[in-house]
Parts: structure tokens; sequence; C-alpha cells
């Protein structure tokens, strides 16, 4: 699966009071693992920057005179973008200035949501973290994800670390060592690409096969039914489990 973690600045909050972006950052994702080709522009936005935009993520006009514009760039985030999912913080936001962004472009241009699809991880957030706090902030320290670069908000430095916070949140690991000499990511983290493998005792007696029984058959189904919910439908164990009845019950042996 092709992933793209992606994040925005703006000039100010409300696309519909033609605020514009002018940054966007992300980074690519293949099967869990962060890879270097990821997609960075600032954009000249032909408009004041609030004061508020600029008191948030520090980009000035000055900065942006020589920059290019959204009509400059559009063609090739398109290319970029499509087929891919979207990994985005408070998707709303982000999606709505990229749309509004591609119909000021050309008025035929497709949406994002027509392009990829989204997964919006200020929703997810709140589904496993009910009643706490979900910022990329408050999900750093919950998940131990170091943002002490993040003085100020930047679209590529956001989405590296919403990255690693989306990994961490759906359960993968990105630094974890086991015996083998590993890369290292955009973000300087250690990525193992193959483990050591195991040493089977062949003297050592067989394991004892422990069944699941009806209350906890019942609670996976139910955690299952959840992650189906949080992914859009992209439970693989329970598409496996359509095809082969069997299949959930010999998982949790």
């Amino acid at each position: 699966m092709r992933q793209l973690v992606v994040d925005t600045e703006t000039t100010g909050l409300e696309p519909s009071e033609g605020h514009r972006i002018i940054e966007i950052g992300c980074v690519e994702v293949i099967e869990r693992q962060l890879t270097k080709a990821n997609f960075h522009r600032y954009l000249q936005p032909d408009r004041e920057i609030d004061a508020g935009a600029v008191a948030v993520h520090g980009i000035s006009n000055a900065f942006l005179a020589d920059k290019p514009r959204f009509a400059d760039i559009a063609e090739a985030l398109i290319a970029y973008l499509r087929g891919a999912e979207l990994v985005i913080h408070n998707a709303a936001f982000d999606v709505g200035f990229l749309n509004y962004e591609l119909r000021q472009w050309r008025s035929d241009a497709p949406l994002i949501e027509d392009i990829c699809t989204i997964v919006d991880t200020l929703a997810l957030a709140r589904q496993r973290h009910p009643g706490q706090r979900n910022s990329l902030d408050a999900l750093c320290r919950r998940y131990e994800v170091d943002n002490s670069r993040r003085d100020l908000h930047g679209a590529l430095l956001d989405a590296e670390i919403l990255a690693d916070v989306y990994l961490a949140m759906t359960g993968g690991q990105v630094a974890l060592a086991l015996g083998t000499e590993p890369n290292a990511n955009q973000a300087g983290e250690r990525i193992v690409t193959d483990a050591a493998p195991r040493r089977v005792q062949k003297d050592r007696p067989p394991l004892r096969i422990v069944r699941a029984n009806e209350p906890e058959l019942t609670a996976h189904q139910a955690r299952l039914q959840a992650v189906h919910a949080a992914s859009d439908g992209r439970c693989l164990w329970l598409s496996l489990s359509a095809e082969s009845p069997a299949a959930e019950i010999q998982g949790l042996d």
C-alpha cells in the first residue's frame, strides 16, 4: 500500500474567504516504511498572510515572494497524489484547501477524494482515545514521538511527525532492532528491513494449544468490527474470515 502523510500551511483558516495554501508537505510511506520520495513546496499566495497564521507557522510574504504559484505545481501534485491513501490530521481542513486550490486552478480539476482515499488521524484518535486531547502534540506525548523540532508548524515537518504518530497509533514500530543492521529513514530513525531468522530447538516439546472461549471470540469479533470501521472497510482479517470461515478461529490458536 502506498500512503502519503499530508499537511498544509495556509494564509488563514477559511478558503471561502479567499485564503490560500502556502506550503504543502507530503511524506511517502510504503508497506509501513518511510521512503525518501517526499513532495514539498512553498507557494506564492498572491495575498497577505493573516498575522495569526504567521504566528503559527512563521512564514512571511517576503519569504514567499519568489516561490511558484499553485498552478505551477498542480499537475505534478496530482500525479504524485493519485491513487494513494492520504493520511491527514483533521482532514477536512487540508482537503478543503486542496480542493479549493484545484478548482481555482481549473474548473474541471478532480477533487482530492476522487483520486485518493483519505484517513483522518484526528477521527481515528478520537475513536481510540475518547475524551482526551488528540492534537498532534498530545499524540506525540501519548505515543512517545519526538517533536522537539516543532517550535513552529511546518507542513513537511508536521507530516514527518504525523507519519511516526500514525505508525505508532496503528501498531507499527519504526525503531525496532532485531539483530540486523538497520536502515535510517529521513527522520533519522532506525528501521529494520529483514529480521534475523529464529533458531528452532528440535528437542523442544510441542506448544500447548489453548482455544478461545465464547466470550473471547465475541470480544475478538467486536474488536475486528472496530478496526473495520476505523479503516473504512479494509480489515484484512475479516476479508480472510469471509473467504474461509475457519480462518478466524485458527488465528486465535
